[in-house]
């Protein structure tokens, strides 16, 4: 796997955990409309349950193929594709907290 095909595939997996994140901001956001309010016991099991599934699937997406990589014997690609994606997370961090001040 070349260098340009690991950078990409760590664009996505970035990009696909920002759209992930967003999704569920939204679902927490807009939660009371859609499920009504919190009366009882499960709707905070719920929330627990949805955090953990996100942890899940963000852990999948920024480990899961360097994991494979790596367990295919390419260390090196692995590592350099898990450090691409910190490092595309880091600039959408970056450009997340840019927009935030700017639309203030």
């Amino acid at each position: 796997m070349n260098k340009q095909k690991i950078w990409l595939w760590s664009a996505v997996n970035a990009i696909g955990v920002f759209l992930y994140v967003m999704l569920v901001v939204w679902v927490i956001t807009n939660g009371e409309k859609i499920f009504g309010q919190m009366q009882n016991f499960w709707g905070p099991v719920a929330f627990l349950l949805l955090f953990v599934f996100s942890a899940l699937v963000c852990g999948i997406l920024v480990c899961g193929r360097p994991i494979y990589l790596w367990f295919d014997n390419a260390k090196k690609e692995a590592v350099k594709m898990l450090l691409f994606t910190v490092a595309n997370l880091f600039v959408i961090l970056l450009l997340a907290l840019l927009v935030n001040l700017l639309v203030r």
